[in-house]
């Protein structure tokens, strides 16, 4: 094998110039790219349901809700046990949904004869499509 003589390669301290300006590049590319992912993520709503009262002649109950999430959010739907029961809640949820502001609580109250003693799944699901249950066993 023959060594060539006459070329010449890049001298270290160039080598480290370049390398130091690459890192440089890919830090703050991952750098813009993380900061993105946390204000998404900091956007999120949560809904957290606080009580369910059942009313004594088993007419009803009565929920509340409070958002504990960053932003006001949008309940656009109830269900029982998977049953959409929007139709039953007063104040009554129109098409676009009602606003809980966020920190604010929210009171419900459902039309719905139910049995003592048995677990109902209760769900508010979110214009965003998000899903908050709370198992409930009816006591009046």
């Amino acid at each position: 094998m023959k060594i060539l003589k006459s070329k010449k390669a890049l001298s270290p301290v160039v080598a480290s110039i370049i390398l130091i300006a690459v890192t440089v590049a890919v830090s703050i590319a991952v750098a813009a790219w993380m900061g993105a992912l946390t204000f998404t993520f900091t956007k999120t709503e949560e809904l957290k349901i606080t009580s369910v009262v059942w009313e004594p002649l088993k007419t009803g109950f009565n929920v509340t809700v409070r958002n504990t999430g960053p932003a006001t959010l949008i309940i656009s739907k109830f269900y029982i046990d998977d049953v959409d029961k929007t139709s039953q809640v007063l104040p009554t949820i129109p098409a676009g949904g009602t606003e809980v502001p966020k920190g604010n609580t929210k009171d419900f109250q459902v039309t719905f004869g139910f049995t003592s003693g048995y677990k109902y799944t209760l769900a508010f699901v979110t214009q965003s499509g998000n899903k908050y249950e709370y198992t409930a066993t009816a006591v009046p």
